[in-house]
């Protein structure tokens, strides 16, 4: 009985948060899920209204997706993007976040830029921040880009490398490249607008 209690709490202030979101004018599939979850829990059908509130979720988690994809930098000067991809990503992919990913060709040299938010498994990207020794053991090391601290890695030998950037405890930002210049991925790296990814609610 206890528990049925709180299911009931959980999925009325669920309810109460998308409502929120929907009072913003987004009359569209997630408000029809929101009306069924509640149509589900005035019935009793306390199951059925949490998968549609959840449906819910993930379709706001989709929007706010895309709304990382205008963060993803321009191709520079001689280089190509591909289609950008944006996603709520499961709990398989980095922990469940919230994923834009844009890639960039040129010739044979391609750089991927990605975004993540919401994701458990920033703690974990966050030691690697706050102790070189985590960095260096996994053969990169900390530099300032900008303003932004960053752990670059790169192999000249075989012209690839990563970097990996922490926006405000909340963005992380990878610019993964093959055949590439430690230039290269700095250019990218440059281009993010980081002060402006920062101030997002």
């Amino acid at each position: 009985m206890f528990n049925l209690s709180i299911s009931k709490l959980k999925v009325s202030g669920l309810a109460m948060v998308f409502l929120g979101f929907s009072a913003l004018g987004h009359a569209d599939d997630i408000t029809d899920s929101i009306n069924e979850a509640l149509e589900y829990y005035k019935n009793g059908e306390y199951t059925d209204a949490a998968q549609s509130l959840d449906y819910a979720s993930q379709l706001v988690k989709q929007k706010k997706a895309s709304g990382l994809e205008s963060f993803l930098p321009k191709p520079l000067s001689g280089w190509t993007e591909e289609k950008t991809q944006s996603q709520a990503a499961g709990s398989g992919m980095f922990g469940g976040g919230i994923t834009a990913e844009r890639k960039y060709n040129k010739n044979s040299a391609s750089v991927t830029v990605q975004i993540i938010t919401d994701s458990p498994m920033m703690q974990g990207v966050m030691m690697m921040f706050s102790n070189p020794m985590f960095a260096a053991s996994d053969g990169g090391k900390l530099e300032k880009i900008g303003r932004q601290k960053a752990i670059v890695k790169f192999d000249a030998a075989n012209k690839k490398g990563e970097i990996k950037i922490i926006v405000a405890n909340r963005f992380f930002v990878s610019i993964e490249g093959h055949g590439v210049t430690k230039d290269d991925l700095k250019g990218y790296a440059k281009a993010v607008d980081y002060k402006k990814l920062a101030s997002l609610p």
